[in-house]
């Protein structure tokens, strides 16, 4: 059975056309990742699958009703737009919340401090909103989207802005809830949180799906066109990218990923750095998710700085995000 169904969803803004005829499902118990650049839909697709926004043509189905609202008490959201209220204590947030959520008194204090306990801000509940960091508030916005145990989760960018720890204390607390049979989507930019999160990746670009499978078989789809190198002696990344045939070079794991350009197989790539340089390790490898998102939107950057620009957004190394 599926928890959405999106069939046919086209939106425009003015003359900006946002999402352009998507179609795909998101069922039962799966935790599916939603994809794609700054600007791709995601935000908009997500704002109708909420009810916030209507789309222009299309149907959308939610928990098997026609709108989100006719089941909310079912679904838990975490908006790209962060907010609580800042005036109150965050215990009394959150209890405030539960009660909207119709979570049953009894149950209310209890979840409220395991869950706080739970993100290690236990001694935070006198606290205002306002005194926390982002961070802080981000995970307490969190707990009020999932603190009524919602069977559907639906989280805009919600690594966004975390640190490391933060966002692998996310990380399993999304994978804790997807154990326990609920059913999520997330959007992200950050395709390694998507990579190690999920059943199934849906990406969009430009508000047209461009890719819907799982993450090893769409990695499994794209050629290799990386070797890996692990050099005998220091060499500098400038001069492996000056080689023939060279598109980018990453250092990685102690080594460099270096990726041929679209005309050059990988194995002649490594052909040629095994005979430029001395290495105790020399491989193809796979492209990682990461490297598919850059190849099939490269494609519309309009400078080496935009296309600069969407590979720092796919590897998470930028925290902003401009919305879509």
């Amino acid at each position: 059975m599926s928890a959405i169904q999106l069939t046919n969803l086209t939106k425009t803004f003015g003359t900006k056309l946002a999402v352009d005829n998507l179609n795909f499902a998101v069922e039962e118990g799966s935790l599916i990742g939603l994809i794609g650049p700054n600007g791709a839909g995601k935000t908009t697709t997500i704002r109708m699958i909420m009810s916030i926004i209507f789309p222009d043509s299309g149907q959308i189905s939610v928990l098997g009703k026609a709108s989100a609202g006719e089941s909310k008490d079912l679904i838990g959201y975490l908006p790209e737009e962060r907010g609580v209220y800042k005036k109150m204590k965050v215990g009394a947030f959150l209890t405030y919340i539960a009660r909207l959520k119709n979570v049953p008194e009894s149950e209310v204090s209890r979840r409220v401090n395991g869950w706080l306990e739970r993100v290690a801000l236990a001694d935070t509940a006198k606290k205002r909103c306002e005194e926390l960091s982002k961070g802080m508030q981000q995970k307490v916005q969190f707990i009020a989207s999932v603190i009524h145990q919602p069977r559907l989760v639906i989280l805009d960018e919600p690594f966004s802005g975390l640190d490391p720890v933060n966002s692998r204390l996310l990380r399993s607390l999304v994978h804790d809830l997807h154990t326990q049979g609920t059913t999520i989507i997330f959007s992200t930019h950050q395709m390694s949180q998507a990579e190690a999160l999920c059943d199934r990746i849906v990406m969009i670009h430009q508000g047209k799906k461009v890719l819907d499978d799982t993450p090893s078989r769409i990695r499994n789809q794209f050629d290799p066109r990386a070797v890996f190198i692990e050099p005998v002696d220091a060499i500098p990344e400038q001069a492996l990218a000056a080689l023939p045939g060279v598109d980018r070079v990453r250092e990685v794991g102690g080594g460099f990923e270096v990726f041929a350009k679209d005309s050059e197989p990988a194995s002649t790539m490594l052909a040629r750095l095994a005979a430029a340089v001395p290495a105790t390790r020399l491989e193809v490898v796979r492209p990682s998710l990461e490297d598919v998102f850059i190849d099939i939107v490269k494609g519309s950057a309009s400078s080496d700085e935009e296309l600069a620009e969407l590979e720092a957004l796919a590897r998470g190394s930028r925290s902003d995000t401009s919305g879509d």
